[in-house]
């Protein structure tokens, strides 16, 4: 259990930097949220999150298409016998604390109004 969780934060990590490196995107932010690799490290689930979220659609394309890249990369950066094959999803965390966020902040300007 030990070894995945350490290859999670390894990918993590890499994935990371390589998404700032080689496919960046103009205006936004990407955050690797989280990487959850299967038992058999076959597949990796990786969890990011879009700022602006409006661009999170183009970013999962843009992010699918270096797959295979990010893959050849991370053989030569790393030790890992075998690279997962990545399966993005958006993490909506961020998106809905900034949603709970403004919420909380109008309901404070009613009660001050009100």
């Amino acid at each position: 259990m030990r070894r995945i969780e350490q290859t999670n934060e390894l990918l993590k990590e890499k994935l990371a930097g390589l998404i700032s490196r080689e496919a960046p995107i103009e205006n936004g932010l990407i955050t690797i949220s989280y990487v959850d690799c299967s038992p058999d490290l076959r597949n990796a689930k990786v969890g990011i999150s879009v700022l602006p979220f409006n661009l999170s659609e183009k970013v999962l394309e843009k992010l699918k298409k270096h797959r295979s890249n990010f893959t050849q990369i991370l053989k030569r950066e790393t030790r890992l016998r075998q690279i997962p094959k990545f399966h993005w999803e958006i993490d909506a965390t961020e998106q809905s604390m900034s949603e709970i966020d403004e919420v909380l902040k109008e309901i404070k300007q009613e009660n001050k109004s009100g």
